[in-house]
């Protein structure tokens, strides 16, 4: 690679204001500084006196012609050479590295170091591109850095590639290495869990010794997912520095945090190095995962706003001339729509006339996507059975599905169907057929999980009859919406029909194989939608997100647990892309009974879904249903598409969830408040808005068009509602109000 015009142009363009075209990229050649500017942040990096990479800067915007300078740094002693302090962009496990490598190979001489060094770069526009190389041996690595002019989010990845003419083993390769200056009161933010569990929040002083965040499970997982964000000792959810991230990857992961010998904080992210190993052979190119990261000086709150609006505007998939709330849009990320899925109605024990009856009964409260869940194809009547077999069950749809559609469609609604395509069960005609689809060690046993095994999405033949049974399934039928579930972890990852050097690549060709079938897919159908679900939350992550319309967060809907879980969830993730249900009571997860009107303003506040038994539902109940549903639409665009303010989050002193939604032009606000308990009359404090037009009226009324309490005034500036507060109190088990603010 060579230095072309992209230097000059970006030498031209350091001579421009900060918010002009092409400022947003550039090179000083005086001081080999590259630096990044985005809305309100600055990143920058120099080649340092030995040729590496040095991080030098990553916070608030600065501004143009502040001096960006970085010491020229040596080793520390004997123990710790110039290598290992260096902070690193991108360090090849080499030279006497000790911290965490991003790079990491075997050549088959039995070589193993890696010094990485400057070669050349590249800009355009909000892109820069630098060649780096080891010092002698031809392996070459491009790193890729792009900043989001309207959030500052920057993403970053690594393209690697073998230029000799011997085979190369990479043991280890991250996206990117991230650093913070020396301080010693770090704090790291990340959420663990397990199946009905995911999203719980952790916090842990980030201190010398490796925190290390994975998954070495083939997807994703609950166990731990790839967000993480770092805050100081003074931060809240409203004021300090924030710094969050997230990795652009659907498969084994890993995130390794660790304070180094300087007191820095060190990040490094991407392909998990447990049981890893690709082989490029000559020519050969390996592509990272994307990490993305994004910073607010004004608490963590923004900073997962920040990362919402990315998600909106980069992430999600857009669709082209949708209705918004009436209106015609361009190409924009869609509404999601209200929708009833019948899985808890019918479980397994699905046909063509129960679904209509459930159908007929959703359409009276204003739903406008039906799905039937699993049990519709195959010899599927329970979890043992019909697993790779995607075609209607005769039985149960003598017909096939058009009737059941056709319904639905007269109704006013689309439909939607349950899949799990990359799964089979070893009682299925696929599974007879080709046992040797599924992902296995030869003589070795086949650990079953829910009664079933992984196929081998790596191998193409895998990859293209997946990607043909679902286009004739959407091809025959007129389905609006796939909820497309992965309801186990790998076990046994071997891929015995390829060569021994390139059965671990297993890990990579998997997961780009599944995102080759997803992208193929909403190519042939343009109009299809997509959810993300894996048993609930075990795949949510900005890679697959590309590729979905939305997501599932868990399989738990219990109303109060579900509380945290969002609150969990939002932290990284956009609250449009959030699918919640309202379910029956008492719900299956710990046998709480909830009011149905606390059950819809706890799903209300992401994608809204019914998932209840509707036949044994009485006349209040479809009563109560359908005045939330209308409340729903009237906020939908402003849940789904505005900022969300956490305004407390349940402890001690305030046993509330308190959340509010703002859309981005402040014209409406959406106010939520819960409660799982309340003690000995204690008069709760009003609750004070956050991001309205302060000199601007607002109207305020109730969700479910009560009466306001009297404590509420009916119209007030958005000072008011900011400074004063909402003053409400709740009494009672499991209580909840709703409230909508209008500017006039």
């Amino acid at each position: 690679m060579k230095r072309r015009h992209w230097q000059a142009l970006a030498a031209a363009s350091a001579l421009l204001s900060p918010g002009a075209a092409l400022a947003q990229a550039s090179y000083d050649a005086g001081t080999r500084i590259f630096r990044l500017d985005g809305a309100d942040v600055t990143y920058a990096f120099k080649i340092n006196a030995s040729g590496m990479l040095q991080s030098v800067y990553w916070g608030k915007r600065l501004h143009k012609g502040d001096p960006l300078e970085a010491p020229e740094l040596s080793g520390h002693s004997g123990f710790d050479v110039v290598t290992n302090i260096v902070p690193q962009e991108y360090a090849g496990q080499g030279g006497g590295l000790y911290a965490e490598p991003a790079l990491k190979v075997s050549y088959p001489d039995g070589n193993r170091d890696l010094v990485l060094n400057y070669r050349s770069h590249e800009i355009d526009g909000d892109e820069i591109r630098v060649l780096l190389s080891d010092i002698d041996r031809p392996l070459e690595v491009t790193l890729r850095y792009r900043i989001d002019r309207d959030t500052g989010v920057i993403g970053r990845s690594a393209v690697i590639e073998n230029k000799g003419t011997a085979d190369v083993r990479v043991d280890q390769a991250a996206a990117a290495g991230y650093t913070l200056p020396v301080a010693n009161d770090y704090q790291l933010h990340y959420s663990t869990g397990r199946w009905a569990a995911e999203w719980t929040l952790q916090q842990r002083a980030l201190k010398p010794g490796s925190t290390v965040l994975e998954s070495r499970r083939g997807s994703t997982g609950s166990q731990n997912n790839p967000w993480f964000a770092i805050t100081r000792a003074n931060t809240t959810e409203e004021s300090g520095p924030a710094w969050i991230g997230a990795l652009a990857w659907s498969g084994s992961w890993r995130i390794t945090l660790d304070q180094d010998v300087t007191g820095r904080i060190r990040i490094v992210g991407g392909y998990n190095p447990f049981d890893f190993a690709y082989r490029l052979q000559p020519g050969a190119k390996l592509l990272t995962p994307t990490f993305y990261v994004g910073y607010s000086d004004v608490g963590m709150g923004e900073a997962s706003r920040i990362f919402h609006r990315f998600q909106r505007q980069e992430i999600l998939p857009k669709h082209d001339g949708l209705e918004s709330e009436g209106r015609k849009t361009e190409r924009a990320v869609p509404l999601r729509k209200i929708l009833y899925n019948s899985w808890e109605a019918t479980e397994f024990d699905v046909n063509a006339a129960d679904q209509i009856a459930l159908a007929e009964r959703a359409a009276t409260l204003g739903v406008e996507r039906f799905v039937m869940d699993d049990g519709w194809f195959g010899a599927r009547n329970n979890d043992s059975a019909g697993l790779g077999d995607w075609a209607v069950n005769p039985t149960k749809f003598p017909e096939g599905l058009t009737p059941l559609i056709d319904r639905v469609k007269a109704l006013g609604m689309d439909f939607g169907l349950w899949v799990e395509p990359e799964m089979i069960n070893p009682d299925s005609d696929l599974f007879r057929a080709h046992p040797e689809w599924v992902m296995q060690f030869d003589g070795r046993p086949q650990t079953q999980g829910r009664n079933q095994l992984v196929l081998n999405l790596a191998r193409t033949d895998v990859r293209d009859y997946v990607l043909a049974a679902l286009d004739k399934l959407l091809r025959e039928n007129d389905i609006a919406f796939l909820k497309w579930d992965y309801n186990r972890n790998w076990s046994e990852p071997g891929w015995p029909d390829a060569e021994v050097d390139d059965q671990q690549t297993l890990y990579v060709a998997y997961v780009h194989n599944l995102y080759y079938i997803v992208d193929e897919l909403r190519k042939r159908h343009p109009t299809i939608e997509i959810e993300s679900c894996s048993g609930g939350g075990g795949r949510v992550d900005l890679g697959i997100m590309a590729r979905t319309d939305q997501v599932w967060p868990s399989d738990n809907t219990d109303p109060f647990d579900r509380m945290q879980i969002q609150d969990g969830f939002t932290q990284a993730y956009a609250p449009g892309a959030m699918m919640a249900w309202v379910t029956d009571s008492p719900n299956w997860v710990n046998q709480r009974q909830t009011t149905l009107a606390f059950r819809f303003l706890s799903a209300m506040q992401g994608g809204l879904g019914i998932g209840t038994d509707l036949n044994d539902w009485q006349e209040i109940d479809f009563t109560i249903a359908k005045r939330y549903v209308y409340a729903y639409k009237q906020i939908r665009e402003t849940v789904q598409r505005g900022d969300l303010y956490r305004l407390n989050r349940a402890n001690d002193a305030d046993a509330r969830w308190s959340n509010l939604y703002v859309a981005a032009d402040r014209s409406q606000a959406a106010l939520f408040t819960l409660v799982g308990s309340t003690h000995k009359l204690d008069t709760m404090s009003a609750i004070q808005l956050r991001g309205l037009d302060a000199d601007a009226q607002y109207r305020i009324e109730m969700m479910d068009g009560a009466a306001l309490p009297a404590t509420v005034p009916v119209n007030a500036s958005g000072a008011y509602w900011m400074n004063h507060g909402v003053d409400v109190t709740l009494r009672g088990d499991f209580q909840g109000m709703g409230f909508i603010l209008t500017r006039m």
